[in-house]
């Protein structure tokens, strides 16, 4: 039986070598999001919170070593933060009660691939060194890698424990000191990750989190001097403000943004029923609220009446339930407000000439109305909002097709290029798609990431910049020098 964290777990603040509050801080209400009610709070972060962690950054960076130690020794630590990760008999419930990802998912998935990621990039640690350089017999030429210093991250609230691995395993098995900043409306679970860092040996100061809104304090992070990289998962719109931010001091970024993903469903298929199951799951996982999902059906006239209506059937059986309930399969939305969005974009499309084939408002009931119905939209064109922008919700619009060259084009999205699915049982057309789809990833005969955290993951296009997981996101947390030695003291003119 899952028990309920002791309110402690709850409590307001930021982690900066341990948990700290400031009175002077606001307080921000953090709702569940099943139901509504209130979970706890947490601290609006300021600039000067920003400041206090950096500073203690900079400092445990000088006095631990955690830079300068043997690579072995740091993933020797961050091993024993997996294991304890795995372990924590509260971590699962924290994250289900205050996010929106269902128990049995969170117990499943999102701890065991959060501990997984922690390893991986700990066993990179020494896998990667520099190169010698091919230079005249009287001089050693050489690039160096060397961690970067203090990386600035901020996490979005739709997978709130492994979006923070992604950023935490590569920055710190670099030898990096890390400061982040999660989602205001999902702090808790990651303010449990790092007291669990500090346990396994992670020197204090070494993983910071502060809390608090993006416009205070993710700007202020982004913006501030001692922040050698940012690393962003989030909306396009907060991308390019981080863009526009970070230019200002000429630090690096990864950014992985929104999308606007197709399933590309052509006319000969290994399985229609699997195809179904990748479709609706596609689009309805954790709520639709996935910036990877996929929500644009591409398919042949030939299969569109047998996949469309198999979709609608599979998707109209979800029910709701509360994210602790340990039978519950469908998330519920983040937040009013981001119910509210969808909708809106759901009407207008509606209003511009849609159909829409099932779905199209909330749930009945007190716990219903947190969560938003499946809904299959047909009769759509590029111009409609939910074709155009990412909902972020369990919308799946459909379009058709005749030929190949027909699919592709509308597989095309002129503003993202995160992800794309491409079902086929002809090889030579699957390798076509995929050359001809402009996305960071593409799935063939699947739907969704798999645990090969060697895979990178990014977007092009308005999807974002650079790469998480994989050896990019661990070789983006360091930066390279160019040594060259001269064997007989000759000045540069000589040589």
């Amino acid at each position: 039986m899952i028990n309920f964290p002791d309110p402690s777990a709850f409590a307001r603040g930021h982690f900066i070598e341990t948990l700290r509050s400031f009175p002077e801080e606001a307080d921000i209400d953090v709702l569940r999001p099943s139901d509504g009610v209130t979970l706890g709070h947490t601290s609006a972060g300021s600039a000067q919170t920003i400041d206090l962690a950096v500073q203690s950054a900079q400092r445990a960076l000088r006095a631990s070593g955690w830079s300068t130690c043997a690579p072995r020794e740091r993933a020797r630590v961050l091993r024993r933060w997996a294991d304890l990760i795995d372990a924590d008999p509260d971590l699962p419930m924290l994250e289900a009660i205050g996010s929106t990802r269902p128990i049995s998912e969170v117990i499943s998935s999102d701890v065991p691939f959060t501990a997984e990621a922690i390893r991986f990039f700990a066993e990179l640690a020494d896998k990667s060194g520099g190169e010698v350089a091919c230079t005249q017999a009287t001089t050693l030429g050489m690039t160096v890698r060397e961690p970067l210093g203090v990386v600035g991250a901020i996490t979005p609230w739709n997978f709130p424990l492994s979006m923070a691995s992604w950023k935490c395993g590569p920055a710190l098995a670099a030898g990096n000191a890390i400061v982040l900043k999660p989602s205001e409306l999902t702090p808790f679970s990651t303010l449990r990750l790092a007291q669990l860092a500090v346990d396994a040996g992670v020197p204090p100061g070494i993983f910071s989190v502060v809390n608090g809104f993006g416009t205070e304090a993710g700007a202020a992070l982004v913006s501030h001097p001692g922040i050698a990289k940012i690393t962003f998962t989030g909306s396009t719109r907060t991308g390019k403000a981080i863009l526009n931010l970070a230019a200002a001091s000429i630090k690096p970024v990864t950014l992985e943004l929104g999308g606007k993903s197709p399933q590309l469903v052509f006319a000969r298929v290994p399985d229609i029923k699997r195809v179904i199951e990748m479709v609706s799951r596609g689009f309805t996982a954790n709520g639709g609220q996935a910036c990877v999902s996929g929500t644009r059906l591409i398919c042949h006239r030939h299969l569109a009446d047998e996949l469309v209506e198999g979709v609608v059937r599979a998707v109209s059986q979800l029910e709701v339930g509360l994210t602790w309930d340990a039978g519950t399969r469908f998330s519920p939305i983040i937040s009013a407000a981001q119910l509210r969005q969808i909708d809106a974009k759901v009407q207008a499309s509606r209003e511009a000439g849609a159909e829409i084939l099932c779905g199209g408002s909330s749930f009945d009931g007190d716990i219903g109305s947190h969560f938003y119905r499946p809904t299959v939209v047909r009769r759509v064109d590029a111009g409609m909002p939910v074709v155009r922008e990412e909902v972020f919700g369990p919308v799946l619009t459909v379009q058709t097709f005749e030929d190949e060259e027909e699919g592709l084009a509308l597989a095309d999205h002129p503003s993202y290029g995160l992800a794309a699915g491409v079902h086929t049982s002809d090889f030579g057309q699957a390798l076509r798609a995929m050359r001809r789809i402009e996305a960071g990833t593409v799935w063939i005969n699947r739907y969704g990431r798999s645990r090969d955290l060697i895979i990178p993951t990014g977007g092009f296009k308005g999807s974002g910049v650079g790469k998480d997981l994989g050896r990019q996101a661990f070789e983006a947390a360091r930066r390279e020098k160019s040594v060259l030695m001269d064997f007989e003291g000759r000045s540069a003119d000589e040589s």
